[in-house]
């Protein structure tokens, strides 16, 4: 949806805009399936420089190969564990203080690409059912982190940009609405909202390669 959304803008706007999608991590090298901030964080920053890591690509490679750059997580990254009042940038343990401070690295290392943007996803909403034996208190935590990426760690004036399609999920819930979900416990998108929000998507990425990425809507919508 979002291939053929950006082709027709293309053909109204005589432009020449191409997207692309990459699985990350790749796993050809032998890493996990594991998309994470630690992931992100161990790959792009601990593990920076002009060779792929664990056969992933670094953002050294990839700032080389495309002029916007856009990444998200999958949706376990709901799965929220408590503070230990010990936060770890090194430690792969879904805990709002790791969260921070591997976003923190994150947005130092991107920041160090200024010919690059980047548009980060605000992860997804879990279901209710997913986390019916965890009550609202993971939801709770992913709510508090994507807030915080939303209010504190993303600043005007760079080359980061936000999407929000947690918002989009739960509609300012906690949940990822029933009706867009696949089932109870199965966050994936159906396809008829995957088809709604595409546009989104698409104008999103649009505002942010126009210069207008700080002052449009993060979803996309209202533009």
């Amino acid at each position: 949806d979002v291939k053929s959304w950006m082709d027709d803008y293309n053909k109204k706007n005589d432009t020449s805009y191409e997207i692309e999608q990459m699985n990350f991590p790749t796993t050809s090298g032998g890493y996990p399936w594991a998309n994470y901030p630690y992931d992100y964080y161990n790959i792009w920053v601990k593990h920076a420089g002009d060779t792929p890591y664990r056969g992933e690509p670094t953002l050294e490679m990839l700032t080389k190969e495309y002029d916007v750059i856009i990444w998200k997580h999958c949706f376990p990254v709901a799965s929220i564990l408590p503070d230990t009042g010990k936060p770890d940038v090194d430690s792969d343990e879904k805990r709002l203080e790791n969260y921070k401070l591997q976003y923190a690295a994150l947005k130092e290392k991107m920041r160090s690409f200024p010919d690059t943007k980047f548009i980060v996803w605000t992860g997804a909403a879990p279901t209710i059912g997913q986390l019916r034996t965890a009550g609202p208190t993971k939801a709770l935590r992913a709510r508090q982190f994507f807030d915080w990426v939303k209010s504190d760690w993303d600043e005007p004036g760079d080359n980061i940009f936000l999407w929000d399609f947690y918002q989009l999920e739960t509609e300012g819930g906690i949940y990822m609405k029933m009706g867009y979900a696949s089932g109870l416990r199965d966050p994936h998108p159906r396809p008829d909202f995957a088809g709604r929000v595409a546009p989104l998507f698409g104008r999103r990425i649009i505002d942010v390669i126009d210069g207008r990425g700080d002052s449009t809507s993060l979803t996309g919508e209202g533009d």
